[in-house]
């Protein structure tokens, strides 16, 4: 089978950074399905994982956390899955990637894919939709129930990106909150008013008085999308007093908890590997949260945020997508298709 991988971790601009390789297929068995990849997203972990440093891997190292395609083989162990079936899922840090024409994937973290979108349109749904979904309603807590988010608002720093617009879409349309985004383009500003923001404030700029000056001086919820030790000493101000903040971005310097302490507000981490890294009891949770993002994208409730395509997927395409999002500027996510 093709496949993309490295060997050595080095910087994007490096020809071998990425490479195309020949592998085998793999053998399927267990809780596993084999799945053939049509279309994958390249998020900011892929970059994160790639880069340089001073290790060599013996076996080609194939990256990738988000897929779309068709079940081909099941393992004696599946039994939420049948060949054939078109499916997505973000997979496993821990495992092989989605960068190769066949991936080997827990059937409990696989999502039904959506019916009326795209393999294309749906590889851009998985890792950010479950990032999302457990941080708004498993880390932040936030009641699905509209009645009782009433006069209550969320502040997501970081809108334009990956997992913000999905957050943004969630928290808009299913709880009732008051969604603030931040931006700090035009372009940008657009992209998360019409994914359902109701207030756009630039994080460019003072937080605090921008906050104030749209009458939200001390936002229930914060979900922070985008370097955190930059951004923690103004959530920390804005924070309602027994408010809860969930962060997505590794730091890298302690978290000065003691600037929530007066407030008994609560800072919480969400990392979307945890289930399948330590296979718990609930990992079959992602399956549902698929599933149900699934039918809001049937039902016309959210909406893929795919914003690019490139293809075939091959070593030059992924090279080019990872230098995108090094670069910081990616609105909505990239997508490759096809294996040529």
């Amino acid at each position: 089978m093709k496949a993309v991988g490295l060997t050595r971790y080095l910087s994007i601009d490096h020809p071998e950074s990425l490479l195309d390789y020949e592998l085998p297929i793999p053998e399927v068995s267990g809780k596993d399905l084999l799945v053939r990849v049509h279309a994958i997203a390249v998020n900011p972990i892929d970059t994160k994982v790639r880069q340089p440093k001073d290790k060599v891997e013996l076996n080609p190292k194939i990256l990738g956390w988000d897929a779309a395609g068709e079940v081909v083989k099941i393992g004696q162990d599946c039994t939420l899955f049948k060949p054939g079936d078109k499916v997505f899922y973000a997979g496993e840090i821990t495992r092989s990637g989605s960068n190769a024409e066949y991936q080997l994937i827990d059937e409990r973290i696989v999502g039904h894919m959506p019916k009326s979108l795209s393999y294309e349109q749906a590889a851009a749904l998985p890792l950010t939709s479950v990032t999302a979904w457990e941080s708004l309603f498993e880390r932040l807590e936030i009641s699905l129930q509209s009645s009782s988010n009433q006069g209550k608002c969320i502040l997501i720093i970081g809108g334009a990106g990956g997992v913000g617009s999905i957050a943004i879409q969630l928290a808009s349309k299913l709880t009732g909150l008051t969604v603030v985004a931040t931006a700090s383009r035009s372009e940008t500003s657009q992209w998360v008013r019409d994914l359902g923001a109701h207030h756009v404030v630039n994080h460019q700029q003072d937080l605090v008085q921008q906050m104030a000056e749209i009458g939200i001086s001390q936002p229930d919820y914060i979900f922070c999308c985008n370097d955190t030790d930059a951004y923690f000493p103004v959530m920390a101000e804005l924070i309602k007093p027994q408010g809860r903040i969930c962060s997505i971005v590794e730091t890298m310097k302690p978290v000065e908890m003691s600037l929530l302490k007066n407030k008994s507000a609560t800072f919480v981490w969400e990392m979307m590997y945890t289930r399948s890294m330590y296979q718990t009891v609930d990992m079959i949770e992602q399956h549902h949260i698929l599933d149900r993002v699934a039918k809001l994208v049937d039902d016309g409730q959210i909406r893929t945020t795919i914003n690019e395509t490139l293809s075939p997927i091959n070593a030059n395409n992924l090279r080019q997508a990872h230098a995108r999002i090094e670069a910081g500027a990616v609105i909505g996510k990239i997508v490759l298709s096809g294996w040529r």
